[in-house]
């Protein structure tokens, strides 16, 4: 799989988020940034991506995934932003 497959798979599954997919074969980071993930745990947050690429685990096509979610107030002053 390629980073754009990761990112077209997770904007097909989940509605106004911002993907930023790094990695290539089958190990990729995921730093997804939405209102969705306002009010939710670290793990329910974590539960919204590994569902929508559960298919892809399934098969084997991901196998390690480093997963960190933001809403955009949280993104603002992510490490990761490195526009901010």
């Amino acid at each position: 799989m390629q980073p754009s497959d990761v990112k077209s798979r997770l904007e097909s599954q989940l509605d106004g988020c911002e993907f930023h997919i790094q990695g290539e074969g089958c190990n990729f980071q995921v730093i997804a940034v939405g209102e969705v993930f306002g009010g939710m745990s670290p793990v329910k947050r974590q539960q919204l991506i590994y569902g929508a690429l559960s298919d892809e685990i399934a098969s084997g096509a991901l196998h390690a995934i480093t997963i960190k979610t933001y809403t955009p107030s949280q993104w603002e002053t992510a490490p990761e932003n490195v526009s901010a």
